[in-house]
């Protein structure tokens, strides 16, 4: 038996992965035909079958299953010897790719930013705006700020503050004396929520649970659309109070709402984070947040 390369590992990970070879051909941005025709040599070479073929797809035998196993592993081998590696950075200088959300960029961390990169100009940032959350084990991104109260057991930082949000209204229309006093009075108005993208939002989810489904005028797939319409008056909803308490045309019928409340963190991954550049960013960027903690809580 010759030797194999790390190339026939991939490609039966991806057959495994994929359950099929049209998928792993995707994976791997070959053809179906290459896929095909490898595997059959590779099967040759070690004298076993690796895949049943069944009308469902491509199952792996034992043999099939060990090597997809194997390769995984040389994978998780190879991803971390790189992230070890990007954490020896000998100079605060280079790349720092942040992943974060597009209410945080444009309301909090622009100027930030914009601060860092005077005091760092050696620095390049590279943002991912993006609501979902990344991979940071995979280099993703380096260093992720984001409302979360789970972020994850693989990964360091700090918490820097509880991201509060409040139910809002246009200035022109504030709470009435009667619902002051009896909170639950507002869910008679007329609402604005965030869509099912955005749904697992704490906020989002208290709209759904105690407003009619009648009374929610508009659903946004983005916070700052949401932020807008309630400023037009289409309704009354929960906005972050960074954001709202900034803008003169909008008035808090409620105090911050502790079931609202995400905490906001700045994380990175274990292997980088003594990497020069990394380390700057984030005790930079935590110093500084933690100034507007105050604006974050809803408490300025």
């Amino acid at each position: 038996m010759s030797k194999l390369a790390w190339d026939d590992f991939r490609l039966i990970k991806a057959i495994a992965d994929a359950g099929g070879l049209t998928g792993a051909a995707a994976a791997l941005d070959v053809n179906h035909s290459t896929v095909f025709r490898r595997l059959g040599q590779i099967e040759e070479q070690l004298g076993h079958a690796l895949f049943e073929r069944r009308k469902t797809g491509y199952v792996p035998t034992s043999a099939g299953e060990e090597m997809a196993v194997l390769a995984s592993r040389i994978d998780e081998d190879v991803t971390a010897f790189g992230r070890r590696l990007a954490g020896r950075d000998l100079a605060p200088s280079g790349e720092v790719r942040v992943t974060t959300t597009d209410t945080l960029y444009l309301h909090m961390l622009l100027p930030i930013f914009a601060d860092f990169r005077a005091a760092h100009p050696l620095i390049r940032l590279d943002v991912v705006i993006a609501s979902q959350t990344l991979n940071l084990s995979r280099r993703d991104a380096d260093v992720a700020i984001r409302a979360s109260d789970s972020p994850g057991e693989t990964l360091i930082g700090r918490r820097l503050a509880d991201l509060n949000w409040a139910v809002y209204a246009r200035a022109e229309a504030p709470a009435t004396a009667e619902e002051r006093d009896d909170p639950t009075a507002l869910f008679r108005r007329i609402w604005v929520t965030l869509g099912d993208h955005l749904g697992y939002v704490k906020a989002a989810r208290y709209v759904r649970d105690h407003v009619e489904p009648e009374r929610i005028a508009l659903r946004s797939s983005a916070v700052l659309g949401l932020t807008e319409a309630v400023e037009q008056g289409i309704g009354i909803g929960p906005l972050p109070c960074f954001i709202a308490d900034q803008r003169p045309g909008l008035v808090r019928l409620l105090p911050p709402r502790p079931e609202f409340t995400t905490g906001l963190w700045i994380l990175t991954h274990p292997d980088i984070r003594h990497a020069p550049r990394v380390r700057a960013f984030m005790d930079f960027c935590g110093s500084e947040l933690a100034k507007r903690r105050a604006l974050l809580e809803g408490t300025v």
